[in-house]
């Protein structure tokens, strides 16, 4: 069982630091649950800490960093966490929705069912996080790289996409209506039963995609760069009849 500080009274930065001190060289910061809402964790080494169910609204994490730390169910909300190093970290069902993320590092993390609505994650590299069922739903996510991630499933809904790299990733069955995808790099991707209705594809490159059951009603496709055997399933996926 954790107990909570002084009725759990928001936690600073030197209790943290104190804390990673009693617990000794080789053994893991464990704040599981504890109130850090407004904290400043900037440029702190939080790598495998527990902080599951914690309180980081509105906290300062900018270039932290939480490689293979336990971030489960935490309540980010409008947090600083640009630059932030998430390699390996898990923060399925947690909550980033307003958040800052610009520039943050989440190679191969865990952000299932998360809610990043609303966040800013431009030039984030997320390539082989894991993202299924997480909300993404008006958020900045320009000039992100999203080359192999899993986001099945995933809400997208008015999402900019601009200059994005989604090669190779995982979108089935994702809802990225009205999202802008202008110039954003599809190539190889699974699309299958994705829903792009009167999404932005201009520019974008949608070779070697996948486009089983998918729906593009009313997108945007001036200037979109698709494979010739590819042709089929994007004319069906606009709703044409295609005879061979």
């Amino acid at each position: 069982m954790h107990m909570l500080d002084g009725e759990n009274r928001p936690l600073t930065r030197a209790d943290i630091e104190l804390r990673i001190q009693a617990v000794g060289e080789g053994n893991k910061l464990d704040v599981s649950g504890q109130n850090l809402q407004g904290i400043d964790l900037s440029e702190m080494n939080l790598a495998d800490a527990h902080l599951e169910r914690t309180d980081l609204r509105g906290a300062d994490l900018r270039g932290a960093d939480l490689s293979g730390a336990f971030l489960s169910h935490v309540n980010l909300s409008g947090a600083d966490l640009s630059m932030a190093h998430f390699r390996d970290t898990h923060l399925n069902e947690s909550d980033l929705s307003g958040a800052n993320l610009s520039g943050a590092f989440f190679l191969k993390a865990d952000l299932g069912r998360a809610n990043l609505s609303e966040a800013n994650l431009s030039e984030a590299n997320l390539s082989g996080a894991y993202l299924e069922e997480a909300n993404l739903s008006d958020a900045r996510l320009n000039n992100a790289n999203f080359a192999e991630a899993n986001l099945s499933g995933a809400e997208l809904l008015n999402a900019d996409l601009g200059e994005a790299n989604l090669s190779e990733t995982i979108l089935f069955k994702a809802h990225l209506e009205r999202a802008n995808l202008r110039g954003t790099n599809l190539s190889g991707a699974d699309l299958s039963g994705v829903h792009l209705v009167n999404a932005d594809l201009r520019e974008a490159n949608l070779s070697g995609a996948h486009l089983v059951e998918a729906d593009l009603g009313g997108a945007s496709l001036i200037g979109t760069l698709i494979a010739a055997e590819s042709k089929e399933e994007l004319l069906r996926a606009l709703g044409v009849q295609w005879n061979t």
